[in-house]
């Protein structure tokens, strides 16, 4: 596993197989925030990334986390916090205008964040991700595009945005639509945790392989037949990778599957009120559906009302149109004061009380919902 080595938030590295072929490592390295996806490190990884993409000496890709306990755990909201926070409290009104957001650090994190995304979801090369340990919010957004996915028995993903009065971004409009019926948006409403197996079955994830064989895969990958074609490339990768994955001794169950009807059941409605009353109400001895249950009750009520339109009004559009409604949404959310509160009770305060607008699903104000759809002015 790699250790921190310097104080680069992103380490870059490029090692010659063979030829002057070349596999090019980046490396998320804040080992402090379970590498938290910042804005220094997207300056980092979008130029590289784009360099990396365009040199035909690069036959690969790695994406992985320092450290042991994770990928990486989401995006620095903490960091777009502490910019929104002055102004907020500037401002007698719950919602900075259009003009007064431009200038947020939000702005500038979103798009870049989002452009990074999207440029690993369009790539040709072969892109691994190595998503071991925690993979949440900004992280899933760095993995579900990539060509080879891997994760492990310590894989640990969610979305769980509810929590902090935001919703699923990173493309999450998409790929959240793109699962078995009703999953999607329970996983987006409950914030809800899933392992490796779950997130192979969700297609967020293409091989489940055992932790202690992270280095001996990467040694592998030394060892490929690498050539400057990308098909044979993405081949030879995909080979090597079924192979480990074929003989991993991880027995890791899906939790998903044993409660899929009763998931397709709770969000069968045709409102978010129905279905967040059915979820938490619903009879149920699991452990996990109980968690699911408890996490929604303690989101944001207007953050359950904001998840249910969006993935509503995402179902039919392609990638690009999912991102571009989401970067109008995140600066939306950026806007008004919900989303400062709940970064506030679980990451800075840590008291865990968020003083939510709303304090339950049926108080909350349809126009008001509707205003964070609206297009803002450029």
């Amino acid at each position: 596993m790699i250790k921190p080595s310097n104080e680069l938030p992103v380490i870059l590295t490029e090692h010659i197989v063979d030829n002057g072929i070349k596999i090019a490592f980046a490396t998320l390295n804040a080992g402090k925030s379970l590498n938290a996806l910042s804005l220094p490190m997207i300056d980092l990884l979008l130029p590289q990334l784009k360099a990396w993409l365009a040199d035909d000496a690069v036959a690969v890709i790695v994406f992985q986390g320092s450290g042991d306990k994770a990928f990486c755990a989401g995006g620095d909201v903490v960091s777009v916090y502490r910019d929104l926070i002055t102004k907020h409290k500037n401002n007698a009104r719950n919602t900075l205008n259009d003009d007064e957001i431009s200038a947020c650090l939000g702005v500038e994190f979103f798009t870049k964040e989002y452009q990074l995304d999207q440029l690993i979801h369009n790539a040709s090369k072969p892109i691994v991700m190595l998503a071991n340990g925690y993979v949440m919010g900004g992280g899933i957004g760095l993995v579900a595009g990539a060509s080879h996915r891997i994760v492990t028995e310590k894989t640990v993903m969610a979305m769980p945005e509810i929590t902090i009065g935001l919703y699923p971004d990173v493309g999450a409009s998409w790929f959240l639509n793109q699962m078995p019926k009703g999953v999607g948006l329970f996983l987006g409403l409950t914030g809800m945790t899933f392992n490796g197996a779950d997130a192979k079955r969700l297609k967020l994830a293409d091989y489940v392989i055992d932790s202690e064989h992270i280095d001996v895969l990467v040694n592998a990958l030394f060892q490929l037949e690498l050539t400057m074609n990308e098909g044979d490339n993405h081949q030879r990768v995909s080979a090597l990778l079924n192979s480990y994955s074929v003989q991993s001794k991880v027995q890791n169950v899906g939790l998903i599957d044993n409660e899929i009807r009763k998931i397709q059941k709770v969000t069968a409605y045709d409102n978010v009120v129905d279905i967040y009353h059915a979820i938490v109400n619903e009879k149920t001895s699991s452990a996990w559906f109980n968690k699911a249950q408890q996490k929604l009750s303690q989101g944001s009520p207007l953050s359950a009302h904001i998840i249910y339109q969006q993935l509503k009004n995402c179902q039919t559009l392609t990638l690009a149109q999912c991102f571009e409604k989401e970067f109008n949404l995140s600066i939306r959310c950026c806007q008004f004061s919900e989303f400062t509160e709940g970064v506030r009770a679980l990451l800075v305060d840590k008291d865990k009380q968020p003083n939510w607008l709303y304090k339950n699903i049926e108080t909350v104000d349809n126009q008001q919902v509707a205003w964070f759809f609206t297009s803002i002015e450029k």
